[in-house]
């Protein structure tokens, strides 16, 4: 590794929510080396493997030469809500992220199906099926390996629908440094670590891709993968993380906080909430403050440009008895009907976590 260290940050989840889209120096930040220095006007993504024809291309050719496209969508650290799999299961393995590692983004840039196209594909139907996309980044040397990749089913990269971007844009500014300057893929409703930002190197290959983060990481384990020697045996045969699990969280009111009801005995609940996958959007989420007995129903707020893979912030009006150590739930539902259990299924790696939000010990006055 050169010297620094990987950034790795998130907000606090009270400021995350205060917009539908999150300002770009809001969202949180994740990565395995230190943020490489890269020159836009020599960059090229070079795109080779199962193709008819290789590409190398600038980013002026990804601006110019193929049709721009916007979408908004939450980005999402696989890790996210590791804390509280730590905290109320037993201890996990990797970096303790609160409730805050994801953003809500407007992203522009070609379709990655777009560039796949020009390239063409030289599969037969066989192969196909199992064919994945790999991104490399090869710019800066990581933790676990000397450059990152990850890829996905070649399937879901050719998927009009799919609205996967070679991102050039952020909330319509140019990339910053930290979010992948000057090209990144953004692959809606898929782990973030899917997402390879300072992207120069597209595969199209039988296989996934070999990187350490993509077999050695971002799996959900079965629970008897205990430690590094007994989860040994599992990398090879669980797969990776792809879709990310429908999921919500509380952000108001705070952990540990007093708060004051309204004269009807009422305090108010907001947080956001995420649909599975490509399940999207969001079409309801419910607070209790029974264990689960009751729920009620939150208003689901409209943002800008929203869609099946933007989250969904929402708030209610919470009526809540005075007391202490008081906690409340959250739970959402997609337009498929995935909802969340009220306890994930503990792994080592601590990923995927999506049980109901909660906050605990509030004191309600």
């Amino acid at each position: 590794m050169p010297e620094g260290k990987p950034l790795n940050r998130e907000p606090a989840l009270q400021e995350l929510i205060s917009s539908f889209i999150t300002p770009v120096t809001e969202g949180y930040d994740r990565n395995h080396s230190v943020l490489p220095e890269l020159n836009g006007d020599t960059h090229r993504v070079r795109i080779d493997g199962a193709v008819k024809r290789s590409l190398e291309l600038s980013v002026s050719d990804l601006q110019n030469d193929f049709e721009q496209h916007d979408v908004v969508c939450a980005l999402q650290c696989a890790g996210n809500r590791r804390n509280t799999m730590r905290v109320k299961i037993k201890e996990v393995q990797g970096i303790n992220w609160f409730d805050a590692a994801v953003m809500n983004c407007k992203w522009t840039g070609p379709r990655l199906r777009d560039v796949l196209d020009r390239a063409g594909t030289s599969l037969d139907d066989n192969e196909y099926e199992v064919s994945h996309v790999a991104f490399a980044c090869n710019a800066a040397a990581c933790e676990d390996d000397t450059w990152y990749g990850a890829s996905i089913p070649l399937a879901r990269a050719l998927r009009e629908d799919a609205d996967i971007l070679l991102a050039l844009k952020m909330n319509d500014q140019p990339l910053t440094k930290a979010h992948g300057y000057p090209v990144r893929v953004v692959t809606p409703g898929i782990a973030g670590a899917r997402a390879v930002k300072w992207l120069d190197h597209i595969t199209v290959q039988t296989r996934e891709s070999e990187n350490f983060y993509q077999q050695h990481d971002y799996k959900v384990l079965p629970p008897e993968a205990t430690d590094a020697e007994s989860a040994s045996k599992f990398w090879s045969i669980v797969p990776p993380v792809q879709e990310m699990p429908v999921n919500s969280t509380i952000a108001t009111p705070v952990e540990g906080s007093t708060v004051q009801r309204d004269k009807a005995g009422c305090v108010t609940v907001a947080g956001y909430a995420l649909p599975r996958g490509d399940d999207g959007p969001v079409v309801k989420v419910e607070v209790s403050a029974d264990a689960g007995h009751h729920w009620i129903e939150a208003e689901l707020l409209r943002g800008e440009g929203e869609g099946k893979w933007s989250w969904k912030l929402w708030k209610c009006q919470l009526p809540i008895s005075t007391g202490t150590s008081k906690a409340i739930y959250s739970r959402a539902t997609d337009a498929a009907g995935n909802t969340q259990p009220e306890r994930s299924q503990w792994n080592l790696r601590g990923v995927c976590y999506n049980g109901y939000g909660e906050v605990t010990d509030v004191k309600f006055k």
